[in-house]
């Protein structure tokens, strides 16, 4: 059998673009006015008196404190399943977690799941941040 017929590409010409040049269309050897800003006086902050509803503290949870860092599932192992979980934590007056919302789920229950019980377990003590 022969070869089948080879049919060469066409040619094509393309013509190279042309960038515009930046160029000065104006000179001025006037000095520009220079920037006055005004200063304002410094307000005094007065401290925030304890109020009796609820405030706000950051908190920070250590999950390279022994017993704190959950243990990956097993199914999640075996499925090579791997993801960020980006989670809320509600922290009592005591310290305690009391509450764990999924804000944004590494796209695998196991995995959010084994980190919001771990959490919920109380084997993460708080540190005040």
């Amino acid at each position: 059998a022969p070869p089948p017929p080879f049919i060469p590409p066409p040619e094509v010409q393309v013509q190279p673009q042309v960038q515009p040049q930046n160029t000065i269309a104006a000179v001025s050897n006037v000095k520009p006015e220079p920037q006055v800003f005004a200063k304002t006086p410094a307000v005094a902050v007065e401290a925030p008196k304890a109020a009796a509803g609820p405030s706000t503290i950051a908190a920070v949870i250590d999950f390279n404190v022994a017993g704190c860092k959950p243990e990956y599932p097993r199914a999640s192992l075996r499925n090579e399943e791997t993801g960020t979980v980006l989670l809320s934590v509600l922290i009592g007056a005591d310290g305690a977690v009391t509450e764990v919302k999924v804000d944004k789920s590494s796209g695998f229950r196991g995995l959010d799941n084994a980190v919001r019980l771990q959490l919920m377990s109380g084997a993460c003590k708080n540190k005040p941040g």
